[in-house]
């Protein structure tokens, strides 16, 4: 099934070259990083991932899904790692498939600290402060209550920062061009920034300085292992995804944005940005680099025009980049249709997450009467 909507005013940004990092992209739509479930039950991507990623080749540049950097930090069942030589080899595949396909990818590295569970790792997870996630998830052996996390030491600390290195080491080895930092939703580097998740009194928590600290650290770990013009950064503001409450958003992120800055990281990665707001004004401001906006969308905004209006706005105020999620799940060809007006796949939400086949994964169709142009790939 698909809908009809009207096609973005000729000219458009969305369509136009420009730079990131170490990429020169054809256009600036950006696949978001998507946790579908869809790797091996040992973490290694397979041919189904690397079709999946390669059919949306056309994008500016693909942020693949949530990775982990160790064992311990894996979230749910079938997540993809980048810790061991299987996974990287499987991951190898698919930037092949996506390069031979004309398309340009980062990695983006996600530890789940306490969203995680024995179930699924076989390990107690480790989060910042021994606080529990509010709420079951989903596990190897089905829906359980979710346990309570460790509270990391400093050598626990320590080595997770070298792994997320470690992990970005291995990510430019497997041929992506990059690495994204997932400081959003909840995961283990937002848990740290987070008041209610992030409970320590030593030099990693308390005070804004200190719990900004390990997402600067982890990020100057990783810019130093592979280059900050291969870093990025994602950060959701005042999110609430995954139990968190930050307490004090306001003071919590241009602190965090001028420690970042001083790294010189490719991008950063704003999510839910509303460019009706005075948040999305605020962060364009206050970050010197290149701003990717993930548009914050209604269900009827994203089905109408798979974000597209919102997009040309976010642009108009400032953002370099705009990153889509749901568009372009549904449609692994939506820079052609959203550059023709082209009809949109109707996207099947019972198929996102928690399913490992390839129904609602590589089975949405491509407009057949399009012949994609793709862009120029990676550069140094």
């Amino acid at each position: 099934m698909t809908q009809t909507r009207q096609t973005p005013a000729a000219g458009s940004r969305l369509f136009s070259p420009t730079r990131l990092g170490p990429l020169d992209l054809p256009n600036r739509l950006v696949m978001a990083p998507l946790t579908r479930n869809r790797a091996g039950a040992d973490g290694v991507p397979g041919e189904a991932m690397a079709a999946h990623y390669a059919q949306r080749a056309s994008a500016g540049l693909i942020i693949a899904e949530g990775t982990t950097p160790n064992a311990v930090g894996q979230t749910y069942p079938r997540i993809p790692g980048i810790h061991t030589p299987e996974q990287t080899a499987g991951w190898r595949r698919v930037t092949d498939a996506v390069r031979a396909a004309g398309g340009r990818m980062f990695l983006q590295l996600q530890h789940g600290g306490r969203i995680g569970h024995p179930d699924t790792s076989g390990r107690i997870p480790l989060a910042p402060s021994a606080v529990a996630l509010p709420e079951p998830l989903h596990t190897a052996a089905g829906l359980k209550d979710s346990v309570t996390p460790r509270a990391m030491t400093q050598e626990d600390i320590r080595s997770t920062i070298a792994d997320f290195a470690s992990a970005a080491r291995s990510a430019v080895e497997a041929g992506f061009a990059g690495v994204e930092v997932h400081a959003a939703n909840g995961m283990l580097v937002h848990q740290f920034l987070a008041r209610n998740t992030n409970l320590r009194t030593d030099a990693w928590g308390g005070t804004v300085e200190g719990r900004i600290r390990f997402a600067v650290e982890v990020v100057r770990a990783v810019a130093e292992a592979v280059g900050p013009e291969r870093t990025g950064v994602r950060i959701s503001p005042g999110t609430n995804v995954n139990g968190i409450e930050e307490g004090d958003t306001g003071e919590l992120y241009p602190a965090l944005l001028a420690a970042l800055a001083e790294w010189d990281p490719a991008y950063l990665h704003l999510v839910h940005a509303d460019p009706d707001g005075p948040a999305f004004a605020g962060f364009r401001r206050a970050w010197p680099g290149t701003l990717i906006a993930n548009p914050k969308l209604t269900r009827e905004e994203a089905a109408a025009d798979a974000g597209a209006a919102r997009a040309e706005r976010l642009l108009a105020e400032g953002a370099d980049v705009i990153a889509l999620g749901r568009g372009f799940i549904a449609n692994p060809d939506l820079v052609e249709r959203l550059r023709t007006g082209a009809p949109l796949n109707e996207f099947r939400p019972g198929f996102l997450m928690h399913v490992h086949g390839t129904e609602g994964y590589n089975d949405y169709p491509a407009l057949p009467e399009v012949a994609l142009v793709q862009g120029p790939g990676a550069r140094g």
